[in-house]
Formats: C-alpha cells, structure tokens, sequence
C-alpha cells in the first residue's frame, strides 16, 4: 500500500513534457510491462513479438500483437514443471488483451485497462487498470489496481461484488462472470533506460503465485521483483531477471513490424520509362489511321509486346487493337502488388502501340478468366511519370471485363497449355500436444499445375515424408461426442501422400460474379466435389459468397481409396474491407462433423501484403459435447515473400495457430477459394498498394 501512494505521489507530481510512451521490451508474460505486473505502455502499432522465458519450473513463450495503436492482444503457452501429476509438464494456454484508454499529457499519466488469461483455463486470469508516466527522458513510473490473481497478494481490503470458480473441465470460454470482480490489490514499479541499450527495472507485485506455491513448485517469499534488460539488436533483446525472493531467469524477446520491409525500396531491377509519343508532325501517319493497314492483324505487335511482358514476369494472353484503343489481357506471374504489374505494363504499352492508340485497358486474369480492367490513358503516363503515384491513380477507372464490349479480341495461342510445378523441402510443424509441446514432420513436397484452356486446369500436390514424429502423437482424451474428422488427421501415416489431385473450372457466368467448380481430392483427408459463387464489385469493400461441397474423407492407408464417412457441407459467406486495413468475414452455414453454425474473423491488413488476424467457430455443439477448448478459435498470419526478399514475388506464407484441433467447426481446405483471389486484384486492394504504379 505504501509503494502504491509512493507512485501515485510521484505521477501527481510528475511535470515533464508528454512522451510517446511505446515500448519494444517485454515482460516475463510477453507484453509491455515492469517485470511481470503490466504498465500503460504500448508496442509501435503493428508491432508482432515473441518471446520466450524461462525459471524455475516454469517456461512461457508469448506471442503479441499491437492490433491498433491503442488496443494489443497476446496468445501464451506455459508450461509448469510437476504442477500437475498427469503430466510432467503441465501445459496452458492463455490469451490476454489491453486497451489504452488515455495517451499521456504533460501532467496526465497514460491509462490502460486489460485482461489476462481472459480465453483459458483461468490458471492466470486476472484483470487490471494501470497508470503510467514518464519523468523526464528515462524514467518511467507505474502503479495499478488487479483482481483475480494480480490481486492475491496484500489486497487491500476492498473488493467488488463475488468471483466464481472457473470450470476446467473444458476452458476456453470467456469468464464474463469474474471480470473485474472479487478482492483488489496494488501493484506498482519503475523503469530506467541506463543507455540505449541497457533498462533496469523494479516492481511491487501483486500477484501471489497462490496455486503454484499450493502445490510445491514454487515459493514466493517477497512481493518484489527485479530486472534488467539488454538490446541485443534493434529488434532483439535478453532479460535477466530475479522473481519474489526465490527464482532467477532470462528471457529472449524478438519482434517484427510489418510496415518496416527488411529490404527498404526492394532490390528489383528498374523499369522501362514511359516511351513519350512524337508530335503529330513528326508522324503523321501514327497519329491518323494509316497504320492499321500496315500491321494487318497486328501479329508482329503482339509477338514483341509478349517478348517484353515476359522480361517483366507477365504472360500475354490476349489482345485487341482498334485505332484509339487496346486492351491486353494478361497473367501476373511475379508481382504481389498488382499495381506495380499495372505499372510496368503500361510503360511496356507506350512502347509497343502507334501513337494514336491512346486508350490503354489492362486486364488481369485469374486461370485465363478476365477478372478485373483497368483502363489507363496514355496522356496520363506521359504526364505524370515523375509525379507521386496518387496523381495517377486520379486519372485511371476500374471496371469488370464483362461490363464493355471486347472487339476484335486475339488469344495468343502460345499461352496455353501451360505448365508450372515446384518442388522443395518441406517442414510441418504440429505444437501444444502436452507431452511434446512441438513435432515436426519434414520432406519434399512438390505440385504442379497445368493449364488445358481458359479457366480448366488441372492441380497436383504430393509430399514424401523424410522423416519426424506428428504420427507418434498419442491419441488426445475422448471428449468430445463428434465424428474425428479432424482428429484422425494423424492416421494418415504414408510416408508418400496424395495431398491433392483436381480438375478445375473456373468461370464468370455474369457481370460481378465469378464461379469455381472443384472435382477430386480437395485436401490431404477428403475428395469430392466443390462448388462455389461470389459476388464482387471491382470498387465494393462488400462481397458476398455461396459454397456447396460433396466430401468423402479418404483412407488411412489407401492412397487414393476413401473411408465410409461422407457430408454435405457448405457455407453462405459476407465479406466486408473496413476503412484502416481491417477486414471482418462471416461464414454461415454446415461443418464436416455435420453441426451448424457461424465463423467470425477479423484481420488487420497491411498494404505490402502481410496479415495478421483470429477467428472464432460456434456452432449448435454444446461446449461439453466440443471437448477441451469449447469452440474452435486460433490465429493467422500472412507473410508475403517479398518482405524478407527484397524482389517481387507473388508467394506468399500462410501459418494458422490452433490452440487445439477439434471436430467442431472444421470446415473443408480446398485450394484456390475464389474471394482472397479475386479481391488481390481489384479496386479496392490496387489503391491501397498503389503507391508501387511507378516502381
């Protein structure tokens, strides 16, 4: 208590000037703090950290995210040595979430309020609001109110109203009832940046470690702890530090941010400038209509327009050419933004056309079908080579292919059929079995996609297991009442695996509205059939979306054999790009262990490709009947190759964190769902990378 005035003393008395109070360093839980108790601090917006801890019998790795520059989250996996006697290492999984409610004043401390382990078990549920301040350029001062376990330590004799008892036995639900509720404690810290790369720390803790010291694996004996901690680089940093009088540690903190590229400006070579055209005296004939009969059916401008595309990583597929217009419909094999494929392109055109060809339409394709147009004039390009992008982007118009006439179109032969295939090693990372917290699985993995004609292709993906141990994982307690549609997934033990074999047909049956017909096995567990619709305006942050599939889950042994388990499945999807680079989705409809239900998902976007984001499933299975975990929810991320690169790319690495895999609210993994494709290469996504048009 007295430590508690003591700080709040010193904030009421603090007069420096305001500072941007942002942090890179962690605490021993993974997110801006003292020591372990929280502060009001946050990480640079969009900021993603990892650590991981280690004392004593305990070990913590801590993922955190900086969602908006007021609101962070974090996912963390501990583990406690002999805590629980069914398991030599008892593993618990926990989420927590801060929200800054006041940025600091020249007099006025930053607040912040926050949730801990608010998703888990309850083993570390506890809330807090906290004040923090800086004083002068290196000292910051923290004091704060817990409940739940930041207060089991000297409350201060008040409380408000009862907190219940979590129940267990399935977790994984928000514990609404506790929040903010029961006996409160203080707790309170300092911090000092000794230089720039060295930080001390001391805090008054106000939680107790209750139910670790009941069962022997630790001993609070003070509520004081210390640290110090050391920048290794600008993006890594190690802490050693002292815990309430009984356990010494260190911890090893990295983070990233997506808006920072590890290759600033990247390293692609530069483009061809626009070719500005001759003056009307200067050709006479280019300007009028005198040279359409000199290029016939224009086949020698088509041979060295493809020749130069493909320098750039684009494919010709088709072209029109009339005497003030030409459209060219092309696939973008390189560039992840699409507005720099646009970009060079269009200078590619300057180049290619007569002069009197001022009308410029570029229209992307998605397997040979026309998906997006947009229509550049060629005074623009010569106008604003060398002015900011945005000027640019002024003077072009989006629209859908369909939406205006196409003459005298001519598919270029050579672009199909086509072939393309890889083959690389590969790694499979399996994590939270409590007796092995990660298993990893590793091969060569390779595909092949072939392309018969426009929108019929045929894909191919298989692995050869090398060697690992995700199939030695023992079977998870049987606690749910569901088909194991999801956690038979370890009986496939082949060594060579089919992953998938499909035919393909993609379509556009009208003007905003694009088709897929999948047929085969969709996935490494299930073939059938696959159909899907969606609705997308080249302009709409909205979209709408209908899925139908047919599954049969495939044999254990039996590479191309199937089981006796078959489902209808599907889902009626909305979509919706909100302003700031968040995008929400909303699936509706029937699972593959049969229940019905809803996903929610949300994802910050960043204009240079990156995603991060988390879902939630529920669905008409109670949470008893769910098992452990009660619904199905996990993280996403996204990392574009060409962030760690420095060159174009259009790969990109997906990573789904599940803090289980259950039954309930699986849903079907079939290749090239249409929205993600779609919408990369539309309106609304070319404006917000648009700034790359002149790269």
């Amino acid at each position: 208590m007295a430590a508690c005035l003591s700080i709040t003393t010193v904030l009421s008395a603090a007069s420096s000037f305001a500072q941007d109070l942002t942090s890179t360093r962690v605490n021993t839980l993974g997110r801006p703090g003292i020591v372990e108790m929280p502060s009001a601090e946050m990480a640079p917006d969009g900021q993603l950290s990892l650590s991981y801890g280690r004392f004593g019998n305990f070990n913590r790795t801590t993922l955190s995210f900086q969602i908006t520059p007021r609101l962070s989250g974090s996912f963390r996996y501990s583990g406690i040595k002999d805590f629980n006697d069914d398991f030599d290492t008892y593993w618990d999984r926990s989420f927590d979430i801060s929200y800054l409610i006041a940025k600091e004043g020249t007099y006025r401390p930053a607040i912040a309020i926050g949730l801990q382990d608010f998703l888990g078990t309850g083993l570390l549920s506890g809330e807090y609001i906290v004040a923090t301040k800086s004083v002068g350029q290196k000292l910051r001062v923290t004091g704060g109110l817990g409940w739940g376990r930041l207060a089991s330590h000297s409350p201060l004799g008040l409380s408000f109203g009862e907190r219940s008892e979590i129940d267990v036995a399935t977790g994984g639900t928000p514990n609404f009832d506790q929040w903010f509720r029961g006996d409160i404690a203080a707790f309170g810290g300092l911090s000092y940046q000794l230089n720039d790369k060295l930080t001390l720390m001391a805090e008054y803790s106000s939680d107790a470690y209750s139910a670790e010291t009941e069962r022997g694996v630790f001993d609070h004996k003070s509520p004081v702890n210390v640290a110090v901690d050391y920048k290794l680089g600008k993006t890594t940093s190690v802490t050693a530090f002292y815990l309430h009088g009984d356990e010494v540690g260190l911890q090893f903190s990295a983070s990233l941010n997506p808006k920072n590229p590890r290759v600033s400006g990247g390293l692609e070579k530069a483009p061809l400038p626009v070719r500005p055209r001759p003056s009307r005296a200067a050709d006479p004939e280019g300007w009028s209509d005198g040279w359409v009969e000199e290029v016939g059916d224009a086949s020698g401008i088509r041979k060295a327009l493809s020749a130069a595309m493909t320098e750039e990583g684009l494919t010709l597929e088709a072209m029109s050419l009339s005497v003030t217009r030409a459209e060219v419909r092309f696939r973008n094999d390189r560039y992840n933004a699409r507005s720099q494929a646009l970009g060079r392109l269009s200078r590619i055109m300057t180049r290619a056309f007569p002069p009197s060809v001022e009308t410029f339409v570029l229209t992307e394709t998605m397997e040979g079908v026309p998906v997006h147009s947009t229509v550049v004039q060629r005074s623009a390009l010569e106008a604003y080579e060398f002015e900011p992008a945005r000027s640019m982007l002024e003077s072009v118009t989006f629209a859908d292919p369909l939406s205006f006439e196409h003459d005298n179109l001519v598919s270029v032969r050579e672009a199909y059929p086509q072939t393309l295939w890889s083959i690389a090693p590969y790694v499979a990372v399996s994590v939270f079995d409590p007796d092995s917290p990660v298993r990893l699985d590793y091969g060569i993995r390779g595909q092949i996609n072939y392309e018969l004609a426009p929108g019929l292709t045929l894909d191919a993906a298989a692995f050869a297991r090398i060697s690992g141990n995700i199939s030695d994982e023992e079977d998870d307690v049987d606690d749910s009442t569901l088909p194991p549609v999801r956690t038979s997934s370890r009986e496939y033990d082949n060594r060579l695996r089919v992953e998938k074999l499909t035919a393909n047909w993609y379509s556009r049956p009208a003007e905003n509205l694009f088709g897929r017909m999948t047929v085969g096995y969709l996935e490494s567990m299930y073939g059938g059939v696959s159909g899907e619709l969606l609705w997308k305006k080249p302009n709409s942050s909205f979209a709408l979306g209908a899925e139908v599939n047919y599954a049969v889950q495939r044999d254990f042994e039996d590479t191309f054999g199937f089981g006796d388990y078959d489902i209808m499945t599907g889902h009626l999807s909305a979509y919706y790009a909100f302003d700031g680079g968040y995008h929400g989705q909303m699936d509706v409809g029937r699972y593959l262990a049969g229940d019905w239900g809803t996903t929610l998902s949300l994802d910050r976007e960043f204009n240079n490709g990156w995603r991060v984001g988390a879902y939630a499933t529920f669905t008409d299975v109670p949470f008893e009947d769910f098992g452990e975990g009660s619904f199905d929810k996990g993280i996403r991320i996204t990392v574009p190759s060409d962030w760690f690169a420095g060159t174009p790319t259009t790969e990109t690495n997906d990573f789904v964190i599940q803090s289980l895999t259950r039954d309930g609210g699986a849903k079907l993994n079939v290749s090239g769902r249409l929205y993600d494709r779609v919408r990369g290469m539309q309106g609304d996504q070319l404006e917000e990378r648009w700034g790359r048009f002149w790269r």
